[in-house]
């Protein structure tokens, strides 16, 4: 049994962006779609690291060979938070029986600075439970590196081998088993109930 598990964000807990939501991102960008999140996710790495939104948008306008008004910027900025605060009830829920169990949680985000105060206004009921949230814009350095998961493990006192960690991308779970954690890809709910009763 892990003395700590720890959770990913997005793609786990927090729910992936809609198409609604990205629909609403190239219209504002007006660009080609296909090419628009070719850059989105090609220059993603700095932003989650503290990258300004205006420094990552200004970059993504220079790949895509366009540029955009600072009045774009600040509407791109604004529908890119909106697309990603909403989280999956069934992983809420078994946040708060975790915790209630007294389990160890913790938190390791690849997520963008303005975004944390957003997504916590909204969801800080459940995310209190953990005894550690570890976001890489605060400490300046994004998963698959290994020293997130180590800051990670470090945060909840523990090391890296006491540690259950579940991510929905096989790259990070690949580097969090290289530093000696349990890792997992991410299905559902219970798939995690069942690899923690393991």
């Amino acid at each position: 049994m892990p003395r700590a598990i720890v959770f990913d964000l997005f793609g786990v807990i927090a729910l992936q962006q809609t198409p609604e939501a990205k629909r609403r991102i190239e219209e504002i960008a007006g660009v080609a779609s296909d090419a628009l999140w070719d850059a989105y996710w090609a220059l993603r790495k700095p932003y989650d690291a503290g990258q300004s939104s205006a420094e990552y948008w200004t970059a993504v306008a220079d790949r895509l060979g366009v540029r955009f008004a600072p009045a774009t910027i600040e509407a791109l900025t604004g529908a890119d938070l909106a697309s990603w605060t909403n989280a999956d009830p069934a992983m809420v829920s078994l946040i708060g029986e975790l915790a209630g169990e007294g389990r160890r949680l913790g938190l390791l985000s690849n997520i963008i600075a303005n975004l944390v105060p957003v997504f916590e206004e909204r969801h800080g009921d459940w995310l209190a439970h953990f005894d550690a949230r570890t976001y890489s814009c605060a400490i300046g350095v994004a998963k698959p590196d290994h020293r997130a998961f180590e800051i990670a493990a470090e945060q909840l006192g523990v090391a890296p081998a006491d540690c259950l960690f579940i991510d929905d991308t096989e790259v990070n779970v690949v580097a969090a088993r290289e530093l000696g954690m349990r890792a997992e890809v991410f299905r559902s709910a219970g798939q995690v109930r069942a690899l923690i009763a393991s």
